[in-house]
């Protein structure tokens, strides 16, 4: 699985990066998306079941319906997402964030951040370049 790593700045452009190279991805392989939400909690809906599950202490509550599964898991290490993502055959993970993370990374912006693959790509620059960014392995045997 290719990691592409994506910092910067708030506000410096990075979601809408991104959002014009997955589908380009996309034409490559699967693709999965990691957003560190930092200081901005995500709130689950109130009085839903799938939520119900999840504050009863589930490890995992999915939600299903006609067009997506939505996961919530009981756990939030960026290395354990990597390795269940990786488990499902993903090809392509995108993270958006983690900048103190020591992945090779894509900077948007000015951020001084190492270490930099690309700053200010455009998107063919990234996919000219696929073979400088890291290749995850699964290394954990449990990752719950």
């Amino acid at each position: 699985m290719k990691i592409i790593h994506i910092v910067g700045r708030s506000n410096s452009g990075k979601t809408t990066f991104i959002r014009t190279l997955i589908p380009e991805l996309k034409k490559l392989g699967t693709v999965a998306a990691i957003k560190h939400l930092g200081d901005h909690e995500y709130q689950l809906e109130k009085g839903k079941d799938t939520t119900g599950f999840f504050d009863a202490g589930a490890d995992i509550s999915v939600g299903l319906d006609a067009d997506k599964a939505v996961l919530a898991i009981h756990n939030n290490d960026l290395d354990a997402m990597l390795d269940l993502l990786c488990t499902m055959g993903m090809a392509y993970v995108i993270i958006e964030g983690f900048k103190a993370r020591s992945i090779p990374k894509i900077i948007i912006g000015d951020l001084a951040s190492d270490p930099c693959v690309l700053r200010n790509p455009t998107v063919d620059q990234v996919l000219c370049s696929l073979d400088k960014f890291e290749d995850y392995y699964r290394e954990k045997a449990e990752w719950i």
